[in-house]
């Protein structure tokens, strides 16, 4: 459709009709009434010869058959719309509510179908049925409610952004990241992704469609499929409802890890152009367990369940001062496993060696053999890990004298300090081929004296135990992305390919990160704790002709959310018809 400027005339508005409705009927018109001919109409309005004999066959079945309503004309119908005419929303309330759904829950759902009906009135028909309120309930009760009787979630297809307002349930804070989204320009980067879309659903509501579901705390593994008519969550990825379960399953299918590397690139850029990106970088793997029969699977061993199980072995790269997840890597074999350190300084350099924004990689004992720590030593780049313990290595360190040991203070990210004890020296290391740089630490509540080694002769005792030390982040990382994004949760009825599933958790967790750094005194909080505190919220958003007004109930961290959404007062979302977002507090709990 071609849009009109506002100083059109009418005389072009007939004369160069842009609707497609118009269009047909101008050239029906001209057909059946003004009797030009079929060619000489099929040129005026820009139709080929067939196509235009396809339209006036269609229009003359269209008038032999009962018609409700003009095929080019909308009747109004004045007067007060009926509320419930047939009794299709009474029914459907009391069905809702024997299934336990708050009045909240149920307006949400009524929404979604395009029911219009307040809370008032669906507590008049509560209580005209004899329903008494519902107890105080658990989380756990709240989620799981109306999960036994399934409930036909409508279809989902693109937003139109008339104006209306509904309701929306526990998510609506997550419009709040959007502003973030649109700073840094990861919408940009979701359009330019390789990622797939379909004839409904383009490829940026697809992607925000997952997201939604990662950073809402949706527990995918539930069989109920109530979050599919949250009109909130619709709304963010740009639809009326987010789409079913199956859809999510297919739509996974189709991606490649050649299309997760390439979206995981143009994210580091954007990290990196943005300065959240320090000289130092902490790696670490994680099991994703496998429940299935495909003999493929390797065993590796889980931190979380403290044994070795069938699984996928994944490798996250995390940067210790602002939290952002860089790079990751799901599909890990034990053969490629020692190789995965120079895959991620390929990944971070992107092909060029003379970048030296990386200085240090940290990582366990076990990441990758010595004999790689000699190649990392040719590629100018500075390693910390940790040696084995050998029975002979302890029992030096336990003779060593008193006075061999040096104390050291260590300041926390909190500005709290510990006092250690180290003992340094260099020693001829197998594998890496030369002399190395070790410090032993001790006094940290381990038994046993804990061994480092690095290629670094020039940083401090204390700067090089501070960023080993900050290696535990990566680790709270993987254990919050399994815990709140989901990442393994077996008994899903929703099966994602375990790379895009993990790349998905990245983005989610990354755009926490984001929330996180710009809420003083909460720059630590875990994605759960943010989510409980500020996102987890109800609420109702009205679309207007220029705006998104996104109004959330009163909470008790919500001033400290408002005051930071305050600097994207008005900012304009492409992805949501290029309408302003406005991030305001509503005047109820």
């Amino acid at each position: 459709m071609v849009e009109k400027g506002p100083n059109i005339n009418p005389y072009e508005y007939f004369e160069n009709p842009s609707l497609v409705n118009q269009k047909k009927y101008e050239a029906l018109k001209s057909f059946f009434y003004e009797k030009e001919s079929a060619e000489k109409v099929a040129a005026k309005f820009g139709y080929t010869l067939s196509s235009f004999y396809s339209l006036t066959r269609d229009f003359r079945n269209y008038l032999k058959a009962p018609k409700t309503e003009d095929m080019f004309f909308l009747v109004s119908k004045p007067g007060r719309k009926e509320k419930d005419f047939d009794g299709e929303i009474y029914s459907l309330i009391i069905n809702l509510r024997k299934q336990y759904l708050s009045i909240p829950d149920i307006k949400s759902i009524l929404d979604s179908k395009s029911y219009k009906a307040s809370e008032k009135y669906i507590w008049e028909v509560l209580r005209k049925e004899g329903f008494a309120r519902l107890p105080r309930r658990s989380k756990q009760a709240r989620h799981t409610a109306g999960a036994n009787n399934k409930i036909e979630a409508p279809i989902s297809v693109a937003m139109d952004y008339i104006p209306e307002r509904f309701t929306t349930q526990n998510t609506i804070g997550i419009f709040c990241l959007l502003p973030y989204m649109r700073k840094y320009k990861i919408d940009v980067a979701i359009n330019n992704s390789l990622y797939p879309e379909t004839s409904t659903i383009n490829k940026y509501s697809s992607i925000l469609s997952f997201i939604a579901l990662k950073i809402s705390n949706v527990r995918r593994y539930s069989v109920d499929d109530l979050w599919c008519m949250d009109r909130g969550l619709g709304l963010f990825a740009g639809l009326t409802v987010l789409p079913k379960t199956g859809w999510f399953s297919s739509y996974s299918s189709r991606v490649t890890r050649k299309m997760n590397l390439s979206f995981l690139k143009n994210l580091h850029r954007i990290w990196k152009n943005n300065g959240l990106l320090s000289d130092t970088m902490n790696l670490d793997f994680t099991a994703i367990p496998y429940w299935g029969d495909d003999s493929q699977r390797e065993n590796n061993w889980s931190g979380k369940r403290n044994k070795a199980l069938s699984s996928m072995l994944a490798v996250l790269a995390q940067e210790p001062d602002s939290g952002i997840i860089d790079y990751t890597d799901s599909n890990i074999r034990h053969n490629n496993e020692p190789e995965v350190v120079l895959e991620f300084l390929d990944f971070y350099r992107d092909g060029n060696p003379k970048d030296t924004s990386l200085k240090y990689i940290v990582f366990d004992s076990k990441f990758t053999p010595y004999k790689n720590l000699r190649k990392l030593d040719s590629k100018d780049l500075k390693f910390i890990t940790i040696r084995n313990r050998g029975k002979k290595i302890v029992e030096k360190l336990d003779n060593l004298p008193s006075t061999s040991w040096k104390k050291i203070r260590v300041m926390n990210a909190d500005g709290k300090g510990r006092t250690l004890k180290v003992f340094e020296e260099k020693f001829f290391l197998d594998g890496y081929g030369k002399e190395i740089r070790q410090i032993a630490i001790t006094g940290h509540g381990k038994i046993k004296p804990a061994l480092i080694i690095t290629n670094d002769d020039d940083i401090t005792q204390e700067d090089i135990v501070r960023k080993y030390s900050r290696r535990w982040i990566v680790e709270k990382g993987i254990s919050e992305q399994i815990e709140f994004f989901h990442l393994n949760r077996v008994s899903s009825s929703m099966v994602i390919k375990a790379d895009f599933d993990l790349t998905m958790s990245v983005l989610a967790h990354n755009l926490y990160r984001l929330l996180a750094m710009n809420l003083p005194g909460y720059t630590h909080n875990t994605s759960t704790t943010l989510f409980e505190k500020f996102l987890c919220n109800s609420g109702e958003i009205e679309i207007t002709s220029e705006k998104i007004i996104v109004r959330m109930k009163k909470k008790r961290n919500l001033p400290a959310l408002l005051n930071e959404m305050e600097k994207f007062e008005n900012i304009v979302i492409p992805g949501m018809d290029n309408k302003k977002l406005v991030i305001t507090g509503s005047s109820t709990t």
